[in-house]
């Protein structure tokens, strides 16, 4: 035969190819329905789930049925001999509270009694130093730069109505700690019943990360963040001629910072630890290019929430975290289907990544880019859902489109599919740092490009109501047909993402 005869037929076959492609595409998408997308809600943030906190039973269940979902849909496990779960070290640390406590000036306070973990335990040791006594509130940048409360146990005492501790007050602390302080505490002049419901929380078992620069301890991280009764340092002091209620009263006025001199300051923090785990869910599609099978298109979302608490008005104690973020868990796994159902696979693997920890610090998707089951190199490309289900009906914010070509492949796909009836926009909350707050951004700093598809928050953010009553799964199917049309359109081209050479002089940081 002749070549004519071979360009003639290629080209009598290609429209009947393409049209094949293309049925195969809307067959697949298909599967991606508003009441699929509602039943995986519904199972993932049940109250049966207790909120998915890291780590739980619920989030242990959480994963598991992820798993077998995976599994039904014949993609094979991403982890060791084709496991679907990988596990990541944690710690389970508790104050010892008889090894611990605060010596001032031969006067002990006790932890549980006296003194609480501001934030949970922290690493342990033991620092003695002078005691450097912090009021009022106004003008604190640039108030810590001499060397007041160097090699001091900082006390920040509040007023009297103060109700612990608020977000605003962070970098305040952070400031205090930079400063070369010890420790740092803030008075507590909560009732009697208030600090006793405080102590049982506080005392209890907390969590760390298994590894790294918080796997450990020893003096050099030894800077405890604590709570102490205001009425308990007020008795100590007293013996040393401090009077702590004018000090008090000064909460709105500009600092001041009172050294008691002569006066030596003990902080013991003794724990119990003990090593658990966490798990992630990972799944795998190869690809159907002999060459390009070996690089991968990671679909991510965190399957954890903030578990439980005390009982409501109305008796419910449990966080569901519907949106966040089973909506975004439920992307992934709707578009694994869709992805499975293709009549051939893309040309690249696609990755499917459950993690957990999020909420705690993003910390399933540090271990898994640590750690990756496939070579960190050969992904491409992350496309992370966290929060798809609430706020607009026809418009969802890819965050980082700016930071590498994948913003244009998302505008063109968006354009492409006009009966989504859904626009991605650019990240329009930047002073909220969004993308570094969320599990992408761990790959980003790894040098994959990524796109973070979020709705923003809402007034049910880590609240009681975040139900999956009140998800639109209708639009949050939509959102994962776009991501699902953008993930096949980046696992068939023929090059990959490419970074914006400045975001990726300034983004990554660890390859």
């Amino acid at each position: 035969m002749t070549k004519t005869f071979w360009a003639i037929a290629v080209a009598l076959l290609a429209p009947a190819a393409l049209s094949a492609q293309q049925a195969g595409l809307e067959e697949a998408v298909a599967t991606i329905t508003q009441d699929d997308y509602a039943y995986r809600i519904g199972v993932i943030a049940h109250d049966s789930m207790q909120g998915r906190d890291t780590p739980s039973p619920g989030l242990n269940k959480t994963a598991e049925w992820a798993a077998s979902e995976f599994r039904r849909m014949g993609l094979r496990g991403g982890v060791e001999e084709g496991g679907f779960i990988q596990r990541y070290p944690l710690r389970s640390v508790t104050v010892d509270a008889e090894a611990s406590g605060m010596d001032v000036g031969g006067a002990r306070l006790s932890f549980g009694e006296d003194l609480l973990p501001l934030f949970g335990a922290s690493a342990e040791g033991e620092a003695t130093g002078r005691l450097a006594l912090v009021s009022g509130s106004l003008g604190m940048d640039g108030a810590f730069g001499g060397n007041a409360l160097a090699g001091a146990h900082v006390v920040w005492v509040l007023s009297a109505d103060a109700q612990g501790i608020d977000r605003s007050m962070f970098e305040t602390l952070g400031q205090m700690r930079e400063a070369g302080a010890l420790s740092v505490i803030i008075t507590n002049s909560t009732e009697d019943e208030r600090w006793a419901s405080n102590a049982r929380r506080s005392m209890g078992s907390g969590v760390q990360k298994g590894w790294g620069d918080e796997n450990g301890g020893g003096e050099d991280a030894f800077e405890p963040l604590l709570q102490v009764r205001t009425q308990s340092l007020q008795e100590v002091l007293r013996e040393h001629g401090v009077n702590m209620i004018p000090l008090q009263a000064r909460a709105e006025a500009d600092v001041e910072i009172l050294v008691v001199e002569d006066l030596q300051v003990t902080v013991s923090q003794s724990m119990h630890s003990e090593m658990i785990d966490a798990p992630n869910v990972v799944a795998i599609l190869e690809g159907s290019d002999p060459e390009l099978k070996n690089e991968y298109v990671v679909f991510s979302g965190h399957m954890d929430h903030v578990g439980m608490g005390a009982p409501d008005a109305n008796g419910d104690s449990i966080f569901n975290g519907a949106d966040d973020d089973a909506s975004g868990t439920v992307a992934v796994i709707e578009v694994a289907e869709a992805m499975a159902s293709l009549p051939v696979a893309p040309k690249r693997s696609t990755l499917f990544l459950l993690v957990s920890g999020e909420e705690k610090g993003l910390w399933g998707s540090e271990w898994f880019a640590e750690n990756p089951t496939v070579p960190l190199e050969s992904m491409i490309a992350d496309l992370n859902t966290d929060m798809v289900g609430r706020n607009w009906t026809d418009t969802i914010v890819a965050i980082g489109k700016e930071h590498s070509d994948l913003g244009e492949t998302l505008n063109r796909v968006n354009g492409d599919h006009p009966e989504l009836r859904m626009t991605a926009i650019d990240d329009v909350w930047p002073e909220e740092r969004f993308y570094f707050r969320s599990d992408h951004y761990n790959f980003a700093r790894k040098g994959v490009p990524v796109l973070f598809f979020f709705n923003g928050t809402h007034d049910d953010y880590h609240g009681r109501d975040d139900e999956p009553d009140r998800i639109d799964t209708e639009k949050a199917a939509r959102i994962a047909r776009l991501v699902f049309y953008l993930g096949v359109d980046i696992a068939n081209a023929a090059e990959r993402p490419k970074w914006n050479p400045e975001s990726y002089s300034r983004i990554v940081s660890d390859r």
